[in-house]
């Protein structure tokens, strides 16, 4: 199976043990993460050619791998300097790396293989922060019922229900999926999710419901450290339909506010107060993260 991309021929990934232009890189059709999505995976962005929390990255990794029962392939510094090696190929200085680790090539069979080596990929891309237009005014979101597996803390390559949430919301005009289960919110279709009542921010504990974000993290922590009220719960559906703002968290979204949900507005309908406050933060702590990365490296 032939990996092609709009990036251009020269793009370079790594495959197994080497690194190559995307346009040559080859993965045999009976890889079980083609036939069974069998694998686990990351995206960590790069800020100033300096993987963001890239510690934290790996260990999500190492925790995903052995919800698999999957034998990571290579140690935390083997890690470190296969990335390091491909974010220096990338013309680029704020990327957004992929990796994945799937259970490798074998008979089309449902137990796992014996002695099979894991197949890994890994490539990066150019990553733009949310255009200004969206942190000024914020996005639009759906709501939409959480039928996926009971394992969503693992970061699973098989993603089927997350792209139809997606697609929900996409058709819908919205830029993200809320998604709730049994009437509580667990997370966004690609994100986590934030709500803000009374002046406390508020988000779902991390449980086998929904993926541990790293930027999710993140939030928690510039809260603490600013003072701000925050609340780590149940969040009803009733919570997230009449909050005063909700905002998603990701990799590559870093924190959006969403100002309206099903068409209605939230809250007064433009980002809020508290929005406005952990964006700041969060940028502020990003350029700091690559800037004393960059001095201990």
């Amino acid at each position: 199976m032939a990996l092609d991309s709009t990036a251009g021929d020269d793009q370079i990934v790594y495959l197994n043990g080497a690194f190559m232009p995307m346009t040559e890189a080859r993965i045999p059709v009976l890889d079980r993460g083609f036939i069974f999505g069998d694998g686990v995976y990351e995206v960590i962005p790069v800020y100033e050619r300096t993987p963001f929390r890239l510690p934290e990255h790996l260990h999500r990794l190492q925790y995903s791998l052995d919800g698999i029962r999957l034998q990571n392939p290579y140690s935390g510094p083997e890690w470190t300097r296969l990335i390091r090696e491909l974010v220096a190929r990338c013309s680029d200085d704020n990327q957004s790396l992929y990796l994945q680790v799937t259970r490798g090539v074998a008979k089309r069979d449902h137990v796992f293989p014996k002695d099979t080596p894991p197949t890994v990929f890994m490539m990066t891309n150019a990553l733009s922060s949310p255009p200004a237009e969206a942190i000024a005014n914020g996005v639009s979101a759906i709501t939409a019922v959480d039928n996926r597996w009971l394992r969503c803390d693992i970061k699973a390559t098989a993603l089927l229900p997350n792209v139809l949430m997606r697609q929900l919301a996409m058709d819908a005009g919205a830029t993200e999926a809320i998604l709730l289960r049994d009437g509580y919110l667990t997370e966004g279709a690609a994100s986590n999710i934030f709500i803000v009542r009374d002046g406390t921010i508020i988000t779902a504990p991390k449980s086998n419901l929904l993926l541990p974000g790293t930027t999710y993290d993140v939030v928690l922590e510039l809260a603490q450290k600013a003072g701000l009220r925050y609340e780590v719960r149940a969040v009803s559906e009733e919570e997230v339909r009449h909050a005063d703002e909700i905002w998603m968290s990701s990799a590559t979204k870093e924190v959006l506010g969403i100002t309206t949900l099903d068409g209605k507005a939230v809250g007064t309908g433009v980002p809020g107060p508290l929005f406005k406050r952990m964006h700041a933060l969060y940028q502020e702590f990003k350029a700091n993260s690559a800037t004393q990365t960059k001095a201990h490296a």
